[in-house]
């Protein structure tokens, strides 16, 4: 091994931090510091390094070593995304001068799997380690979390043979099976819950089959806690860590073992203590939102996009919070007794990550219910950390451009949560006529009008908000003539278009869960279907309509369900019906359903 490695090897115990757990010691090797980085230019290159420096392992002119967190892919699924492990090594290398950097790919993980990634650094290292791989000569260890242990005993021996199933999942399969792959790995039990209900699981796969630990643990009752394609038992992420990974080092040919430490998450999650540690202190709150950060770095690296959600919740191990990025500031919001009660710690965490300031949203359960949204025990109109804002800014989705006001009540101008819509909206409004209901400031209005939408009808309630859209539609030049503005209550406004025979080909309808003005009054669970119906009429043949909801008692399949209904009750037949995913800054909590649901319903021509 070369000096600079030699220098930096040490002992270390694997999973020594879990209680039960038998210490293991391996050769772990770690990267020297790296002085000749520059200092972060500004809060985003702070939050979203190409690379954060306490994950890089080990490197040397061989070897470059990752920790790669979970929810990364090894390699980007399509073209464009720079979220991917090989795309943000090749970022942290080219920051540092050395743009054109060989990076040899011989391992690849899971997305959602955590841990030791290695890459080559030149050429002349590739056989050396291509004969390691491909020859099993390279141990790999595994830790995991499942509801109980795999087999009796503290150890023993999984044996299958796999193969796809329709679905894309590996399927345990008779051994004579035509297609059927041999699946071996070893399992010890290194620690357990506080009843013993819980496992924590040491895995050593001796083969190298795709999900071969997933499908496998699975198979006997112990699919891995957060794995929702084998159905394992909630958590907020897959509980499964490369943690170590030894093979012969290139030039030497001594035994080097990189190891990656297990993340707090499992201990947590084994020991049932997932949401009370989540808040219990400073610390740990900012260990969290840093994790969350590092799993939107694709969304912070979009390009001419300045605000996203930084944390949404239970979905990134904070229940009750949430901390969302506008430019250089922060606006976090709490909306349960515990994140209430642990306001300060989760205020001084969120500085500690460098946001200018920080604005705060306290949001009851009923938060939609609420008249008076500018209370100032809801929404302090001052920062409570840090410098102020300016009263109104402009941020940017996609090169969208949104006056936001931070300040100024729970709302802040824009829906975050539906940057993918109107990413949609913009992609499809080409020549078309878009009707845009319960526009609120009129986001969706600048997607089609900046998409080349031939007329668009923006319709809200409020008089004040329909002046922010016009001043939004005014900094892109949006022609008043063809862009018209409706100040009207949505449903009787449907009901006056449709005497007056007006058509659109494109439609959005993302209604508030509860609305009452002085004409009506809107719940989205019970209201939602005769009002779909009611838009679904002005639709031209062949139209196309964008419904949502964020209500928690209307599911994505009950919605569905709502828009057939909606289209029969309009005498309409339905071409086509599409689930939109949901955007990645907004998790859904452990074991739930994301609380926006979209659907794409195409009629028939």
């Amino acid at each position: 091994m070369p000096q600079a490695a030699a220098d930096v090897t040490r002992r270390c115990a694997l999973a020594a931090s879990f209680p039960g757990a038998r210490a293991l010691s391996v050769l772990c090797c770690r990267a020297p510091p790296m002085n000749d980085a520059a200092p972060p230019s500004s809060l985003r290159d702070a939050l979203w390094p190409a690379w954060r420096a306490d994950r890089v392992l080990f490197e040397d002119a061989d070897l470059i070593v990752v920790d790669k967190p979970a929810g990364a892919p090894t390699h980007a699924p399509d073209a464009g995304r720079v979220d991917d492990a090989v795309t943000r090594v090749k970022a942290l290398l080219a920051a540092r001068g050395d743009a054109g950097a060989y990076l040899g790919i011989h391992q690849r993980l899971d997305r959602d799997t955590s841990g030791v990634l290695l890459f080559t650094r030149r050429r002349e290292a590739n056989p050396a380690v291509a004969r390691e791989f491909e020859g099993r000569h390279v141990r790999k260890t595994y830790v995991a979390c499942a509801a109980r242990a795999p087999g009796r005993g503290k150890e023993g021996v999984l044996e299958h043979a796999l193969a796809p199933g329709e679905d894309g999942a590996m399927r345990v399969v008779p051994k004579g099976d035509r297609r059927a792959q041999l699946a071996i790995t070893r399992w010890r039990l290194i620690g357990a819950g506080p009843r013993g209900e819980r496992a924590l699981l040491e895995l050593t796969p001796e083969t190298g089959r795709t999900h071969q630990i997933r499908a496998q643990l699975a198979a006997v009752g112990a699919a891995v806690a957060g794995d929702p394609i084998y159905g394992g038992p909630p958590a907020r992420r897959l509980l499964l860590h490369a943690t170590a990974l030894t093979l012969a080092h290139p030039s030497s040919g001594a035994p080097a073992t990189f190891r990656a430490p297990v993340p707090p998450a499992f201990d947590e999650w084994i020991q049932g203590a997932e949401a009370s540690a989540a808040l219990a202190s400073r610390d740990r709150v900012e260990a969290l939102l840093r994790e969350a950060a590092d799993l939107r770095y694709g969304v912070a690296r979009l390009p001419d996009t300045t605000c996203l959600r930084l944390a949404n919740g239970a979905g990134d191990g904070l229940p009750g919070v949430t901390v969302d990025l506008y430019g250089d500031h922060f606006v976090v919001s709490l909306s349960s007794p515990e994140a209430e009660a642990a306001r300060e710690a989760i205020l001084d965490a969120a500085l500690r990550l460098g946001p200018a300031g920080i604005y705060l949203k306290v949001r009851p359960k009923d938060s939609s219910r609420v008249v008076d949204t500018r209370r100032e025990e809801l929404a302090p109109r001052e920062p409570v950390r840090g410098a102020a804002a300016p009263e109104s800014f402009t941020v940017h989705e996609l090169g969208l451009p949104f006056e936001v006001r931070l300040g100024d009540g729970l709302s802040t101008g824009v829906f975050l949560d539906q940057r993918e819509n109107r990413r949609r909206v913009r992609e499809i409004s080409a020549g078309l006529r878009v009707l845009n209901l319960f526009a609120y400031t009129g986001p969706f209005t600048v997607a089609a009008v900046l998409g080349h939408a031939r007329a668009t009808t923006t319709v809200d309630v409020s008089r004040g908000v329909l002046a922010w859209a016009r001043r939004n539609l005014d900094a892109i030049g949006a022609d008043p003539a063809a862009h018209e503005l409706v100040e009207a209550d949505a449903i009787g406004w449907l009901e006056a278009a449709a005497k007056r025979g007006e058509k659109f080909d494109l439609a959005i309808l993302d209604p508030p869960s509860f609305a009452t003005t002085k004409k009506s009054r809107f719940s989205a669970e019970s209201d939602y279907r005769p009002l779909a119906a009611r838009v679904i009429k002005l639709l031209a043949p062949g139209g196309r309509l964008i419904a949502c909801t964020n209500h928690r008692g209307v599911a994505r399949l009950k919605l569905r369900r709502l828009l057939h209904e909606a289209a029969r009750e309009a005498l309409r037949e339905v071409a086509q019906m599409k689930d939109l995913p949901e955007p990645v800054d907004f998790p859904a909590d452990p074991g739930g359903e994301c609380h926006l649901k979209s659907v794409l319903v195409t009629l028939k021509g």
